[in-house]
C-alpha cells in the first residue's frame, strides 16, 4: 500500500520522516480494520513483517488524543529493544507541531544521551516521553507519570496494578507484544492474569495484541474480544530445511551442496553454516547448552576465518580489544576474546550484560560474521542471519528429567531470525538431525507442521495462590463469587470445567488463610497486613511463609555490643546468621538461577560445612539443601573474584550477576518482614548483608563502598591502604589518595568531593 492512499495525512508525514514510503500488507490490513478507530485486533504474522510499526502507529494516534499508551512485553531484553524502537522517532515533529523526543532517565546509555542532547539543542517545541520499565516491584511508578508511552514487562505491570499506580489512569492503548507466550509455564501465568484484568477493568481501553502464528489464534482472540487479523507473509522469502548426508532437503522443491573441503562433515552444523558465508551472509547456529555453543564456535573460527578480508579482519580485531577492556577475566571472557578476533562469537546467559550486548551490536554491525547461541536469543533482541542453522531440536525438561524435541511454535520462533531484510531477499532456516533421527520425519513434522495451539498455564498451584491472593490485596472486601467470576474469565476458563476451576480457588484461598494472609468474613476476602506486604514484594505466599517462620525461631540478636569490641563468639553468632539468611533465600520457590551441586563441588561443600562443625550454632546444612548459588553468594560477599567463582563453582558471570539481582530482592523483601514483624534485632544485619551482596564486600569495606565510583575493587585498594574509615579519607589530601591503585586523580577528585559535600550537608 503506497502511503499516498493514507487517509490520515499526519500519521503519513511521519511516516515518510521516518523512511517508509509503503506499508506491509499487515500493516495495511491493520489500519483497514479499525487500527486507528480504537478497535481491538489480534495481529498474528511472521516475525519481521512489520507489527513493531502497527503498534508505533496505534501509539502515536493516542498520543494525539491526548492518551497514555503502555507497551507490554514478556522479557527484558524486547522491553529494551522496543524503547530503543521509540527511541528512533525522537526527532521526528509530529500532531500540533509537537517534537516527538524522550526523555534522558536513569536507564538511558550515555550514546542516547549525547544524541537527545544534540537533537534537543534549539528546540523549544513540546515533548512526548517515552520511559522504560522494569524491576523494583514495590514501586508506585511515581517516576513514569509524566510518561506518554511506557514500555515494561508484564511482570512490572503486575506490580504497578499491586501498588496502585496511578499511571493506569487516562490509559488509552495497550500494546501487548509476543501475546502467544500465554503458553509458556513460567512466564504465562502473569500475562494471562494480566490480560483478565485488562479486559474486566479497562473495557474502554484498546486493545492491540501482537503474535506469531499459532494454530488456535481464534480461540486467542475471541478470548480477548478482539478482531482476528492474519497474514504469512514477510518482507524476506523464509525457506526451511533439513540437513542429511552432505545436502540439505529445502521446502521450495531444491536442495543445497555443503562443500566438503571445509573438513567440518563431522560437525554438520558449523559446515551448514559456514556455506552460507561464502557468499556474503552471516549465519546462527543455535546450540542446546552453553558447552556446546562454545564448543561449536571454536570449531568454526578456521573456516571463518579464512573467509575474511582485510578490512574484516581489522574491525574483527578492534572489537577483540574493545572486549578485552571490560574483560572480567575468567576463562569463558578470555576465549571470547580470541574468537571474536576471527569473526566468530558466542552468546549465552554465562555472559555478563555488558559484553552481550557488544556481541549483539557487533553481529548486526557484520563484524561478527558467525554467531553460536543458545536458545533464549530466540525470544530475546532481533538478530536476523541470511541462514539459521539447529543444531539439535532436544532440549532438556528439567521437569520430565530428560531431554525432549521442542514444539513446532518454538521452532517457528527459530525461523523468525532468518532474513536479513535489509540486506537479503530470504532468509534460511535449517534443522541438522541428531543422530539415528530420520531427517524425513523431522522434514514432514517441522517443515510442513502446525504450531501448536496456545493453552492455559495457570493451573499450577504457586500461579493460582500468587494471583488470587495479588487480587484480594488490590480489591478488598472481595466476593468470593466475584473471584470466580475473574478467574472464569480466564483463558484457563475456557479449558476445565466450572466445577475444577472453582475446587482450585477455593484449595488455594484455604491455603492463604491458614497462613494468615488473608481473612474471609461472609464470603467476603481482605488481605491482611502479611498479605498485603507478600502482595507489594512480589514473591510468592510460600516464600513469604518460610521467611516468617526462620523470623519467628531465630533467637534474638544482641544488638548492644559494638563491632569493634566484638567477641569471637558474637563473630560466630554474626557469620552463622550471614549463612543462614544466605541459605534461607537461596532455597526459596522465588530464587533464580538455583544451580545444583555437581560431584566435582562434593568437596568444597564439606570442606565448607567443617569450618563451623564445631560452632554448636551451625544449623542443618546438608549437600541435599545446598546449591553451587548459595556458596557462590558466600564466596561473593566474601570478595571472590569473578574468575575464582568461574574456576572453582562453574558460576559464570552472567549467572553470578542474576544470583546477586535474584538475592537483592529477596533479602529487601526479608527486611520488610522483620520490620512488619518488629524484629528489629536483625535489620542492621539485613542491610549491611543487603549491601554485601549487591557489591560483594566484607563487613569491613561497607563504609567506604557507599561512595559513588568506589567498586569493590577500589574499596579494598583504599582500605589496604590504610583508609579503613571515611574519616581518614577525609583528612588525606588528594594527591595523596590519587596515588593508591586502581584510584588515580580522577577518581580521588571525585571521592574529595563526596566527602567535602557531606560535610557541609552534616553542619547545616
Amino acid at each position: 500500500m503506497a502511503l499516498s492512499s493514507l487517509k490520515d495525512k499526519n500519521l503519513q508525514k511521519i511516516l515518510l520522516d521516518i523512511g517508509y514510503d509503503s506499508l506491509y500488507p499487515i500493516q495495511e490490513q491493520a489500519l483497514s480494520n479499525g487500527l486507528l478507530k480504537g478497535k481491538n485486533l489480534l495481529i498474528t504474522s511472521p516475525t519481521a513483517s512489520g507489527k513493531t510499526l502497527i503498534a508505533i502507529m496505534a501509539a502515536l494516534k493516542k498520543i494525539e488524543k491526548k492518551e497514555k499508551v503502555i507497551y507490554m512485553t514478556p522479557l527484558r531484553s524486547l522491553a529494551t529493544e522496543k524503547y530503543h524502537d521509540f527511541l528512533e522517532l525522537n526527532s521526528i515533529n509530529f500532531v500540533n507541531n509537537k517534537n516527538l523526543t524522550t526523555t534522558v532517565t536513569k536507564n538511558t546509555t550515555n550514546l542516547e544521551k549525547n544524541s537527545l542532547l544534540k537533537k534537543k539543542k534549539g528546540d523549544k517545541k513540546k515533548n512526548f516521553i517515552v520511559k522504560l520499565a522494569m524491576g523494583n516491584y514495590d514501586s508506585p511508578g511515581n517516576d513514569l507519570l509524566n510518561a506518554d508511552i511506557v514500555i515494561l514487562t508484564n511482570e512490572k505491570l503486575d506490580a504497578l496494578i499491586r501498588n496502585d499506580s496511578e499511571l493506569l489512569s487516562n490509559v488509552g492503548l495497550f500494546v501487548i507484544d509476543e501475546v502467544h507466550l500465554i503458553g509458556d509455564k513460567d512466564r504465562g501465568p502473569t500475562l494471562e492474569m494480566m490480560l483478565t484484568k485488562i479486559k474486566k477493568f479497562y473495557k474502554q481501553v484498546q486493545i492491540l495484541a501482537l503474535s506469531a502464528t499459532v494454530s488456535n489464534s481464534k480461540d486467542i482472540a475471541e478470548w480477548l474480544d478482539c478482531k482476528l487479523i492474519e497474514n504469512n507473509w514477510r518482507p524476506t522469502e523464509l525457506l526451511e530445511g533439513v540437513y542429511d548426508n552432505g545436502k540439505v532437503r529445502m521446502n521450495n522443491n531444491t536442495s543445497i551442496k555443503i562443500k566438503t573441503y571445509y573438513n567440518f562433515h563431522s560437525i554438520p552444523a558449523v559446515a551448514v553454516a559456514i556455506d552460507s558465508l561464502e557468499s556474503g551472509g552471516q549465519a546462527i547456529i543455535f546450540a542446546e547448552t552453553r558447552k556446546r555453543a562454545v564448543s561449536l564456535a571454536t570449531k568454526s573460527v578456521e573456516g571463518v576465518f579464512r573467509l575474511l578480508d582485510k578490512d574484516q579482519k581489522e574491525r574483527a580485531q578492534k572489537l577483540s580489544l574493545q572486549i578485552s577492556k571490560i574483560s572480567d577475566d575468567t576463562d569463558i571472557t578470555k576465549n571470547l576474546i580470541d574468537l571474536v578476533s576471527k569473526g566468530v562469537g558466542f552468546h549465552h546467559a554465562g555472559l555478563n550484560q555488558s559484553i552481550r550486548e557488544i556481541i549483539e551490536d557487533s553481529f548486526k554491525q557484520g563484524i561478527i560474521k558467525l554467531l553460536v547461541a543458545t536458545p533464549t536469543l530466540a525470544a530475546g533482541v532481533n538478530l536476523p542471519a541470511r541462514r539459521v542453522v539447529l543444531s539439535s531440536i532436544l532440549r532438556y525438561d528439567y521437569d520430565i528429567g530428560t531431554n525432549i524435541p521442542i514444539s513446532i511454535l518454538e521452532y517457528k520462533q527459530f525461523c523468525g531470525r532468518a532474513g536479513r531484510p535489509k540486506y537479503d531477499t530470504f532468509g534460511e532456516a535449517i534443522i541438522i538431525p541428531e543422530s539415528g533421527m530420520n531427517s524425513e520425519e523431522l522434514y514432514d513434522h517441522y517443515i510442513l507442521g502446525t504450531p501448536e495451539p496456545v493453552n492455559s498455564k495457570l493451573f499450577n498451584e504457586k500461579a493460582l495462590r500468587f494471583h488470587i491472593l495479588s487480587t484480594i490485596s488490590t480489591i478488598p472486601g472481595m466476593k468470593k463469587t466475584e473471584l470466580y467470576d475473574l478467574f472464569l474469565n480466564t483463558l484457563f476458563a475456557q479449558d476445565y470445567r466450572k466445577s475444577t476451576i472453582v475446587f482450585k480457588i477455593d484449595v488455594a484461598l484455604e491455603s492463604l488463610e491458614k497462613w494468615d494472609l488473608i481473612k474471609s468474613k461472609n464470603e467476603r476476602y481482605i488481605s491482611t497486613d502479611f498479605g498485603k506486604k507478600t502482595s507489594i514484594l512480589y514473591i510468592d505466599p510460600l516464600t513469604a511463609i518460610e521467611f516468617k517462620n526462620a523470623l519467628d525461631t531465630l533467637n534474638e540478636i544482641n544488638t548492644n555490643e559494638s563491632l569493634k569490641t566484638i567477641t569471637q563468639r558474637t563473630q560466630n553468632e554474626y557469620n552463622n546468621l550471614i549463612i543462614k539468611f544466605l541459605h534461607l533465600i537461596s532455597e526459596c520457590s522465588d530464587f533464580y538461577p538455583k544451580l545444583s551441586l555437581r560431584k566435582k563441588d562434593m568437596d568444597y561443600f564439606y570442606n565448607f560445612v567443617n569450618k563451623y562443625v564445631d560452632d554448636d550454632l551451625l544449623f542443618d546444612l546438608t549437600e541435599y539443601n545446598c546449591s553451587r548459588s548459595f556458596l557462590a553468594l558466600y564466596e561473593w560477599i566474601n570478595e571472590s573474584s569473578e574468575r575464582n567463582l568461574s574456576d572453582r563453582l562453574g558460576v559464570e558471570p552472567g549467572d553470578m550477576h542474576r544470583i546477586v539481582e535474584s538475592s537483592d530482592w529477596l533479602l529487601y523483601a526479608l527486611y520488610e518482614f522483620a520490620k512488619l514483624f518488629d524484629r528489629n534485632d536483625v535489620l542492621e544485619t539485613l542491610f549491611n548483608l543487603r549491601i554485601r551482596t549487591k557489591y560483594g564486600v566484607k563487613q569491613e569495606l561497607l563504609p567506604l563502598i557507599k561512595l559513588e565510583g568506589v567498586g569493590r575493587i577500589r574499596a579494598r585498594a583504599l582500605y589496604n591502604a590504610g583508609f579503613i574509615d571515611i574519616q581518614i579519607l577525609k583528612s588525606t589530601p588528594e594527591s595523596a589518595i590519587s596515588n593508591i591503585s586502581k584510584i588515580g586523580p580522577s577518581i580521588a577528585k571525585k571521592i574529595k568531593r563526596q566527602l567535602t559535600t557531606r560535610s557541609s550537608s552534616s553542619s547545616s
